[in-house]
């Protein structure tokens, strides 16, 4: 797979991450979204689950201390299903997306 930029794989996507984090006033965060890479697909084997890593999984869970989880329900995106982003030291390091039509 490499390792592709989620703007390039799903730019539509990547523009609705970027959108919904601006809203709620993450500049940073938005201002990560388009040189995010997948590093690593979601392994799971859920159908509903199209998350990725977009940093290095970590070998057992993020540190408690720098670790922050940012929500989004599906109003803001405009498409059913949840976003959910890990952020580690204040870098986007998983995208969880579930319940979503196929990525764009």
């Amino acid at each position: 797979m490499g390792l592709s930029k989620v703007v390039e794989r799903w730019p539509v996507f990547a523009r609705q991450v970027r959108g919904a984090l601006g809203r709620d006033g993450e500049a940073e965060l938005a201002s990560q979204v388009d040189e995010l890479r997948v590093v690593e697909l979601c392994e799971c084997g859920d159908d509903f689950c199209q998350s990725f890593y977009v940093e290095r999984p970590p070998d057992d869970v993020y540190p408690s201390d720098s670790h922050r989880s940012w929500y989004c329900d599906d109003e803001e995106l405009g498409w059913d299903g949840h976003l959910i982003l890990d952020v580690v030291d204040e870098r986007i390091a998983f995208v969880e997306v579930l319940y979503r039509a196929p990525l764009d």
